[in-house]
C-alpha cells in the first residue's frame, strides 16, 4: 500500500509518496535535511547547491557503509570456510578414532 507522507527539508514540505513505513520516510527525510543543514550552516549556498552537496556526502557515506558490508561479508565467508573445514578435520578425527578402537580394522 502507498502513503503519502508529507515531510519538511530545509524549510520546504514535500509530499512523498511510498510504499515504505511513514515513520521511516519521515527518518530519511531528517537525515537529508540534516545534511543540508549542516552544509548550509557554514557557507552561504543556493538550496541546489546545497542539495548536491548533501546528495554526495550521502552517496559517499552509502559507498563506504557497501564497502563496508562486502568486507563483512568476505569475512564471514572466510569464517564459514574455515568452520567447514574444521568440521571435516573433526569428522576425519572420529573416524579415525573409531577405527583405531575397534582394533584397526
Amino acid at each position: 500500500m502507498k502513503n503519502r507522507v508529507t515531510v519538511d527539508v530545509a524549510g520546504q514540505e514535500y509530499t512523498l509518496i511510498s510504499e515504505e513505513d511513514p515513520v521511516y520516510v519521515r527518518q530519511i527525510a531528517a537525515i537529508v535535511d540534516e545534511e543540508i543543514k549542516n552544509i548550509t550552516g557554514e557557507a552561504h549556498l543556493s538550496l541546489s547547491h546545497a542539495a548536491i552537496l548533501a546528495c554526495i556526502n550521502l552517496a559517499d557515506r552509502f559507498r563506504k557503509a557497501e564497502d563496508d558490508s562486502d568486507h563483512l561479508r568476505g569475512q564471514v565467508k572466510s569464517c564459514l570456510d574455515e568452520l567447514h573445514k574444521l568440521k571435516q578435520e573433526l569428522a576425519d578425527t572420529r573416524r579415525e578414532l573409531s577405527r583405531q578402537r575397534s582394533g584397526g580394522k
